[in-house]
């Protein structure tokens, strides 16, 4: 079994090495380009002192440049940190300063914020620009073998949140991340080399990396991408390179199904069409599924497993509202406070166990051991089991919000409004939203003698947080509620009609 998760581009190099990798519009990868840019990767960092273990920052969008890099980065034995590239440059210095990045590579659109968090933080940036990157690999040496690794080390750190509002890594290893991309991808949806991708799904998050990057490069199937999703482009893509499976969240399904040209598009050559990230509507599962001709499998997992932990798998009987059964491998079960398991369709907990539990949160052993207990990941996620064994969400425990799949964390958005002088209590709250499942809304209670309308609480937000973060619903109260102990009651506030949509 492979040590190192790039023997992943190692071994399918050797194979398939004339076979393409990853696709942008009219730029085509192959499998053996695409290891030779990861050796000169791996040879670059190595020489600019790189040691097994050393982080490094990943802040490029869904280019062929990320999958080189992500493998080179490995391959020379170091920990991959990805990053949105919509990061502002107080994101990227928390991100870069936590993780003790040595190296972040940056995509030329937004060197500014990388930059500059990136000074602050005392990191080197490689600049990404196409062209000029190339010849600076060119000049780079060429390290050909893939640096062993132990299992449990550590391969990439995701930041997650939570309510402190200060974001967590979550470490996941080698065993993690290889286990998750076979057992909840290739042989989950039985993916082969014959097999496009469609690569809408960002790769800085674990749900792409692991069931659209990995999983495509474990098969020796192609990877195509679009960095940003729209749904005519993507249907444009999906007929032209005759996509035969899709990866995607509730809000990209959304968006096709109600796109006004979709008949335009000849999209029957998908045959699976995986959905994750929050709960498909039902309604547009069975919506999609008349319109496309094709079975959309709904999946569930977070960042702290790897991300695959449940599915609806092929071949099985499906139940619409259903995160299906946990994968090979995984154990799930509901739990109540104490970490009792509940009987069937009672409402607890879910708790998960497996080869997809992270090793814990960078640095954080305090935030680790409040989630991890006896080998159990307790997701914060509410749900009931029946008597098949399928699962179904509930509620969330933790008061994220997923806007269009992104995670946005509340408290992270609260410290900012804050900051506002005419601000004196601000409480962040989802509002219900039919094509992106949950707004970002703002209940904001002002200070006196202070005057600020919403634009200019929009506008302040919006420049020092990633684009999806900032709240769209903003209104004004007198007072937040609060309980006995002051604790805000995000439950009793209410939103506004006009809010909510």
């Amino acid at each position: 079994m492979p040590t190192n998760l790039a023997q992943l581009l190692t071994e399918t190099a050797s194979k398939h090495g004339d076979r393409p990798a990853l696709k942008l519009d009219d730029n085509v990868v192959t499998y053996e380009s695409l290891n030779e840019g990861a050796a000169r990767v791996a040879g670059l960092l190595k020489e600019r002192g790189l040691q097994p273990g050393d982080r490094v920052g990943i802040m490029l969008p869904n280019v062929p440049y990320f999958g080189m890099v992500y493998y080179g980065v490995l391959r020379a034995g170091g920990v991959v940190v990805p990053m949105n590239v919509l990061l502002k440059e107080r994101e990227v210095s928390f991100y870069l300063s936590d993780s003790g990045a040595k190296q972040l590579f940056a995509w030329h659109d937004f060197a500014a914020a990388a930059e500059e968090g990136a000074k602050q933080s005392g990191t080197e940036v490689i600049i990404v620009n196409p062209g000029e990157f190339e010849q600076l690999l060119a000049g780079a040496p060429r390290e050909p073998d893939d640096v062993e690794r132990d299992l449990a080390d550590t391969a990439v750190i995701l930041y997650t949140s939570g309510t402190t509002g200060t974001p967590k890594g979550a470490e996941l290893t080698h065993f993690n991340m290889l286990e998750n991309c076979r057992h909840g991808g290739t042989e989950l949806v039985h993916v082969s080399e014959q097999d496009v991708i469609f690569g809408a799904l960002p790769l800085f998050h674990s749900f792409g990396q692991t069931c659209c990057l990995n999983t495509g490069v474990r098969a020796g199937a192609c990877l195509t991408m679009i960095p940003r999703f729209e749904p005519g482009k993507a249907m444009e893509i999906i007929q032209r390179d005759k996509v035969t499976l899709f990866d995607g969240v509730p809000t990209m399904y959304h968006a096709m199904l109600n796109y006004p040209e979709r008949e335009r598009y000849d999209v029957s050559c998908l045959h699976t069409c995986v959905s994750g990230g929050s709960a498909m509507p039902v309604e547009v599962m069975r919506g999609f599924e008349a319109a496309f001709g094709c079975v959309i499998l709904e999946g569930y997992g977070l960042s702290e497993s790897s991300p695959v932990a449940s599915f609806n798998h092929p071949g099985r009987e499906r139940k619409p509202g259903s995160i299906g059964t946990p994968i090979r491998g995984v154990e799930m079960k509901v739990v109540d406070d104490e970490g009792n398991m509940l009987p069937t369709r009672e409402v607890g907990e879910i708790a998960i166990r497996g080869h997809n539990v992270m090793k814990g949160y960078w640095g954080r052993p305090d935030a680790t051991a409040e989630v991890l207990k006896d080998g159990w990941l307790l997701t914060g996620d509410l749900a009931w089991m029946d008597e098949d064994g399928y699962f179904f969400i509930v509620d969330r425990k933790k008061e994220m919000i997923i806007r269009g799949g992104y995670n946005v964390y509340p408290r992270e958005i609260e410290e900012v409004l804050y900051e506002h002088p005419a601000v004196l209590e601000a409480a962040v709250i989802g509002v219900p939203d039919e094509a992106l499942g949950e707004e970002v809304g703002a209940a904001v209670v002002l200070r006196s003698g202070k005057d600020a309308d919403s634009d200019d609480i929009r506008e302040f937000v919006k420049d020092r947080v990633a684009a999806y973060k900032y709240p769209r619903q903003i209104w004004f109260i007198d007072e937040l509620p609060k309980g006995s102990t002051g604790k805000i009651l995000k439950r009793e506030i209410s939103v506004p009609h006009s809010a909510a949509r």
